[in-house]
């Protein structure tokens, strides 16, 4: 039996227990699935939602289909106001979607902040965005033709969105998809229904925008998943995940009827390089942020420290005696660093990397037991004398695990930087800036970063990875040219001369 603190809880969220399906709030259809919305620190249940069917995902898609042309149709000012009017609800409801997002995502308060303003900020840009599509007159060899190119919506858009930074990185791909005449159905992860679906469907019906334009299924991938991903309806399926899931939907994709674009921002292995000319305090309090932010789990957080040898020791120093003063606990609490991962299975999985690199034979100079009211807190753990062949240096950890590798010199740290399948984010700390823009620059990676961290984002920024970190861009241009389609037109004025 729930205690009356559980139920308080649950009825501050009694709002995000539907589906949002064709502009009405309605229950899902699944005759199995049941999201059960927990926070991650104590395990307070907040909504339990009956999941999604794959009728209901076609109803989502129905809708629009059918809102979709309409929509593209609305004056470019129309769908920037609307843009404006979400972006000042966000505004207004800043400290309610901060609480939402440290309850349902266990993230402390500052990320939870941090989160909230890239949300806003995306936002309010994509208002910014219908004025970006542009055409043009192209120059033509063939007597008396017009040839031009316009530029239009792609149409159906689906939108699958992590748990680990729900409200923002579901805004990044549905305010631009939406300001543009696209019309978007949202899949949200079910750790996170709420702050990565739900809540977007009213601050955006809130805001004016037309019924059937925005639709959000929040069910089990096992039972709705293919559905979303192969839906004939959808021109272009934007996921945010692991590399893993997104190989598949590359082979999920090309399975559908109708062949679609993907827009993929994946794993990420983020190099953080401390050369030998370095801040070393700067560098510290950069590492420790940039790692350990939302307890890792962010796709370009500094997944491998290397510093170089003639500054590796008392960077280390510095470093183990940063980590050690770190706050851990409730995410609620103001001064909490380190906070609860996300579920139970995450915590295994984090487990399961520290427990391999030490059967390998790494050195741990930092590590703890997990605690906590749900037992998924887990201490900062720190590992030196990392080779770059070692898993823990391989594979994206996402938990508060670092492994530092140690580089002979600038060419070496290079070298070591680049050795991984990943190539999302990337930092190097140097006190010579133009020698840290040459080292950056050669850093095979989507974004780079001279004394900061690797965790960055902007609405002004083409934000994205190489290799097995995804396809595309967002933001600004980029996310205009993803989710815009060319269309060639030519106007032959008299008649053509043809060959036959």
């Amino acid at each position: 039996m729930r205690n009356s603190n559980q139920n308080s809880t649950s009825k501050r969220y009694q709002g995000y227990t539907q589906q949002y399906i064709g502009g009405q709030w309605r229950d899902g259809q699944s005759k199995d699935s049941r999201i059960i919305d927990t926070n991650p620190y104590d395990g307070k249940e907040l909504v339990v939602i009956r999941g999604a069917s794959v009728a209901d995902v076609n109803d989502a898609y129905t809708s629009a289909l059918a809102a979709q042309p309409a929509w593209e149709a609305t004056s470019p000012r129309e769908r920037a106001a609307i843009m404006r009017r979400a972006a000042d609800i966000l505004l207004a409801r800043r400290d309610e979607i901060i609480d939402l997002t440290i309850q349902e995502t266990g993230g402390i308060r500052k990320f939870a902040e941090i989160i909230w303003y890239f949300a806003w900020s995306i936002t309010d840009a994509s208002a910014s965005y219908p004025a970006l599509v542009k055409g043009g007159i192209l120059q033509s060899d063939v007597p008396n033709q017009e040839s031009m190119y316009y530029r239009k919506a792609l149409g159906v858009v689906t939108v699958i969105s992590p748990w680990n930074s729900p409200i923002n990185l579901t805004q990044r791909s549905l305010a631009p998809a939406l300001a543009l005449g696209n019309t978007v159905v949202l899949k949200p992860a079910s750790d996170t229904p709420i702050t990565g679906g739900l809540i977007h469907a009213k601050v955006f019906a809130e805001a004016g925008l037309p019924p059937d334009v925005l639709n959000v299924v929040v069910g089990s991938s096992s039972e709705i998943g293919d559905a979303v991903i192969k839906h004939p309806v959808s021109n272009l399926v934007s996921f945010t995940g692991s590399t893993s899931v997104g190989r598949s939907l590359l082979g999920k994709v090309g399975e559908s009827p109708m062949l679609k674009r993907l827009a993929l921002e994946l794993g990420g292995n983020a190099p953080f390089v401390v050369l030998d000319d370095a801040d070393l305090d700067a560098a510290v309090q950069a590492l420790v942020v940039g790692r350990f932010l939302h307890q890792g789990q962010i796709c370009m957080s500094a997944n491998r420290a290397i510093v170089v040898a003639s500054v590796h020791d008392a960077f280390v120093d510095k470093l183990v005696e940063r980590i050690k003063s770190l706050p851990s606990g409730d995410p609620q609490h103001a001064d909490t660093v380190i906070g609860p991962l996300i579920n139970n299975a995450q915590v295994k999985s984090v487990l399961a990397k520290i427990e391999k690199a030490k059967s390998e034979g790494l050195h741990m100079i930092l590590g703890g037991d997990v605690f906590g009211a749900m037992a998924n807190i887990i201490p900062p753990h720190v590992f030196v004398d990392v080779a770059s062949h070692h898993a823990l240096a391989r594979e994206e950890s996402f938990g508060p695990v670092l492994p530092i590798l140690k580089a002979r010199d600038e060419a070496h740290a290079l070298e070591l930087a680049n050795d991984t399948e990943f190539g999302l984010s990337s930092a190097v700390f140097t006190k010579d800036l133009e020698r840290g823009r040459r080292f950056i620059l050669q850093v095979k990676a989507g974004m780079g970063h001279v004394n900061d961290i690797p965790i960055a984002d902007s609405e002004y920024a083409p934000f994205g990875g190489e290799r097995n970190s995804g396809i595309g861009r967002f933001n600004s241009d980029w996310i205009v040219d993803e989710y815009t389609r060319t269309h060639w037109i030519t106007t032959q004025r008299t008649r053509a001369e043809l060959p036959f």
